[in-house]
């Protein structure tokens, strides 16, 4: 049976990587790195100055099966700037019972700032992912953070018509609650299927902009943007901006938050846009 369609069986891996990055002088570098089973960094980058650090965090089995167990814990220290993306897309397989866990915290000091732009992530049917994001800011500290999913192999035409998902994100700031969500998928139920929902479609991703002070004029910039598939719209909270997109594209939802990026990178960072070079390969 080909490995993208195996069941999968208890117990699983256990996987843990905790990345460190730290300011020395003006060069943001990666300063520790700890993994446990298969999850690593290969080794940090610098293509766009000393300024920020850049990472590709990999998980060399490819997909994530039924009873996989992945921490990824990514600490700034202050004055630090990170970025850290993904090779290529996410898979998650079918199960044969037990649910997959993917942990995902950020703490980010004052003065700092964490890009976490992961690729998008596949929901294979009969998956069962419990997919839990958190940060954790301090003082002035920046974030922006996005995450892709489409439920099914929508290319090869397959649907998302068993399973579930379990979705989990957080948000603070200084201890103080900013933003939460969760959300609970299962084929056929209200979630998947009603127009408040995702109405049928089979993509869909949010993106998370955290700063102390986020301009309206830079909000309404924003909501120019339009992705050239599905639906997308942008919301303001306080020193949070929220982007969502709907759809039935991958690619279209990537495009989407990458633009939005691209307006948002300097005022938001302080740094011109320089997409990653996996993103081209």
């Amino acid at each position: 049976m080909p490995p993208d369609d195996r069941v999968a069986a208890a117990p699983g891996w256990k996987a843990r990587l905790a990345l460190g990055f730290e300011r020395r002088g003006p060069r943001s570098v990666l300063a520790s790195r700890i993994h446990e089973g298969p999850l690593v960094v290969q080794k940090s980058l610098h293509p766009e100055g000393d300024a920020v650090c850049h990472a590709i965090v990999v998980h060399p089995p490819a997909g994530i099966a039924g009873g996989d167990d992945l921490a990824i814990d990514v600490h700034a220290a202050s004055g630090a700037h990170a970025l850290l993306t993904t090779p290529g897309a996410g898979k998650w397989y079918r199960t044969a019972g037990p649910w997959a866990r993917q942990r995902v915290d950020l703490a980010i000091a004052a003065g700092a700032a964490i890009e976490w732009l992961p690729q998008e992530t596949l929901i294979y049917d009969g998956a069962q992912p419990d997919i839990r994001w958190e940060a954790r800011l301090e003082g002035d500290a920046r974030l922006v953070s996005w995450d892709i999913l489409c439920l099914g192999r929508t290319a090869s035409g397959e649907r998302f018509t068993r399973g579930e998902c379990r979705l989990s994100s957080r948000l603070y700031r200084d201890g103080k609650l900013q933003w939460a969500e969760r959300g609970h998928l299962r084929p056929g139920s209200l979630a998947t299927d009603s127009a408040p929902g995702l109405a049928g479609h089979t993509v869909f991703g949010t993106m998370i902009v955290a700063a102390i002070a986020l301009e309206g004029a830079l909000v309404a910039g924003c909501r120019e943007e339009s992705p050239r598939e599905g639906e997308g719209g942008v919301t303001q909270l306080p020193g949070v901006l929220l982007a969502r997109y709907r759809g039935d594209s991958t690619e279209a939802a990537r495009e989407y938050f990458a633009a939005l990026w691209m307006r948002l990178r300097e005022p938001v960072l302080g740094r011109a846009a320089v997409p990653p070079r996996i993103w081209r390969t």
